[in-house]
């Protein structure tokens, strides 16, 4: 129990999480305009990708040439029938149920990414960091070496070798973006081990996987997902980047990065077909990147306070 008098909002009195701070910090986040804007779109991103096949108004593989290129509000040529909101593409299929198939696909893409990258990247880290010596010398002159290789150069390598396809990509990001959580993972073990809990656990006889997994890696995991939620961003712009160069995800997928490239050759004529998708990636990469801005803050023992304050006003 804190006996300064003021109780941690994290913590209820007996230690364990309570459910009141957790409605404090919710709160907080959505007494910030942009932060709430960031969590709704992501939600209603989220909630459209898992309904997918109830949402989506058409078959995103569906084809109608009588409808190509057709623009945004156009009547469906069926009386009665769901309006193309987004209008068509070339082959004549609605882009709003290719928009949110392909969330789907970025998503899934990001989301995987992120959990193969960081998993390896935070043990990489967490042994670097623990036992330094040589295994941190050839861990960190990994990460050195990788870091100092064009990110998309050596992506496009590896997909020319493996050849395009889902997992594939899934692969390649993870392999290309390990490092920033290896790093991260690295530098905060380095502090952790050379604290008292640490060397009370080693006195008690504790192995070194236990204080490892149960000792330090809790403690590196606020950063870590908030670290995870920028990369997330990161990747799904990663995936459409190879998408649009052919290396990615293969036609007739309903990708973001395939529609801006099918897209590209009629910006003059048909605006939305690059347009739309484009968006859909900057307001996806940039509610990921406000909501890890605010997740940092809020997880900030100096900035917390201010923060919980605004969601009691």
């Amino acid at each position: 129990m804190n006996t300064t008098g003021s109780q941690d909002f994290g913590e209820s009195v007996e230690g364990r999480p309570s459910k009141i701070s957790w409605l404090r910090y919710l709160r907080g986040l959505f007494s910030d305009t942009t932060t709430a804007f960031a969590i709704v779109f992501l939600t209603l991103i989220m909630i459209a990708t898992a309904a997918a096949e109830y949402v989506a108004p058409y078959d995103p593989l569906k084809q109608n040439l009588r409808m190509r290129n057709l623009p945004p509000m156009t009547p469906a040529v069926d009386d009665g029938s769901f309006p193309h909101v987004l209008g068509t593409d070339p082959l004549g299929r609605d882009i709003l149920s290719r928009l949110i198939f392909g969330a789907r696909v970025s998503l899934m893409v990001g989301l995987s990414s992120a959990l193969v990258s960081g998993t390896v990247g935070t043990f990489l880290g967490l042994m670097a960091g623990y036992y330094r010596g040589i295994v941190d010398d050839l861990i960190m002159r990994l990460v050195d070496f990788q870091m100092g290789f064009p990110f998309l150069l050596l992506a496009l390598l590896v997909l020319l070798a493996l050849g395009p396809g889902f997992w594939n990509v899934i692969f390649v990001l993870a392999l290309v973006r390990w490092m920033v959580y290896a790093r991260q993972a690295r530098g905060m073990t380095l502090s952790y081990r050379e604290t008292p809990f640490v060397d009370a656990a080693r006195v008690l006889g504790c192995s070194d996987a236990r204080i490892i997994f149960h000792h330090v890696l809790p403690n590196l995991a606020s950063p870590l997902l908030i670290l995870g939620t920028l990369e997330v961003g990161a990747l799904i712009l990663g995936e459409a980047a190879l998408s649009f160069l052919g290396f990615g995800l293969q036609p007739p997928a309903p990708s973001w990065g395939l529609m801006i490239a099918g897209g590209r050759q009629y910006l003059s004529s048909a605006w939305w077909l690059s347009t739309l998708p484009g968006l859909a990636i900057f307001f996806t990469a940039l509610s990921l990147n406000l909501l890890a801005s605010s997740l940092r803050s809020i997880t900030d023992p100096l900035q917390r306070e201010r923060w919980l304050m605004k969601g009691t006003d």
